[in-house]
């Protein structure tokens, strides 16, 4: 794969890279050649040899500059950056439970770490006048869930649409701009939370699994995205096989979402 790809020697910072999406993206990269620094709050158990580790909280600014001055130092430079970081500790109860505290910490987990680090490693890419950045957005921006995700959908809505933008202004410079939507993907969070739906709906965990897709509409496939699966297309977008493709956002969900 390393060499198809030709990420060997390119330097990337993942975000969210301990576990689920973000860990399966910085093993890809990592295997496919580059070398890669990633972060999170904690430290992850047993990252494989060579891969540089950062702990940070990009939900506050200070991480996020840590986050950009540790991959400067470490790699000299960055090729790939991949913002993966995402998710909604919000309450449900639909609108009416969303205070201003908590739509500022959707965003600030959401979407202004994209921003931030963007902000401090874009230039540098401009510079060099190649580069490659991948905002991971949702299709909950397409699909919210008023009960429990409006205000994580909304940011992540607001995440594509920054991207868009970016991209038609940081394109002509040699930086591509790329989103990945995933559908839902069965990371260790996702399994949870079918143990947990299938524990009380007196089912197995396949069963948890169906409900689930049943309450986002169905997944014509049959079933969830493994995070591997979003990584390899993670990864083709990063390489130079993806060289003219900017601007677009590219939907992994098994079929979840509808087309006219």
């Amino acid at each position: 794969m390393s060499h198809y790809l030709q990420l060997a020697g390119r330097r990337a910072v993942v975000t969210a890279g301990s576990k689920g999406v973000g860990r399966a993206v910085v093993e890809t990269l990592h295997q496919a050649g580059a070398q890669v620094v990633t972060c999170s709050r904690t430290a992850p158990e047993r990252l494989p040899d060579g891969i540089h580790f950062v702990e940070a909280d990009l939900g506050a600014p200070e991480g996020c500059h840590k986050l950009a001055a540790a991959a400067t130092d470490l790699l000299g430079g960055v090729d790939i950056l991949v913002s993966v970081l995402g998710g909604s500790n919000a309450p449900a109860g639909g609108f009416a439970a969303l205070d201003d505290e908590q739509w500022r910490r959707e965003l600030d987990l959401n979407l202004m770490p994209a921003v931030r680090l963007d902000r401090a490693l874009l230039p540098g890419m401009i510079e060099r006048g190649s580069g490659v950045v991948i905002h991971v957005t949702s299709i909950q921006r397409l699909l919210p869930l008023p009960e429990s995700t409006t205000a994580y959908a909304a940011a992540k809505a607001a995440l594509s649409t920054y991207s868009k933008s970016l991209s038609k202004e940081v394109s002509p410079k040699g930086v591509r701009v790329v989103r990945v939507s995933p559908g839902w993907v069965e990371t260790e969070a996702s399994v949870a939370l079918a143990e947990r739906v299938a524990e009380g709906a007196g089912v197995d965990y396949e069963g948890g699994k169906q409900i689930i897709m049943q309450s986002l509409g169905g997944i014509p496939l049959g079933r969830p995205a493994k995070p591997t699966e979003v990584a390899y297309l993670i990864a083709f977008l990063s390489s130079p096989l993806a060289g003219s493709i900017t601007g677009a956002e590219y939907v992994i969900d098994g079929g979840t979402t509808p087309t006219a």
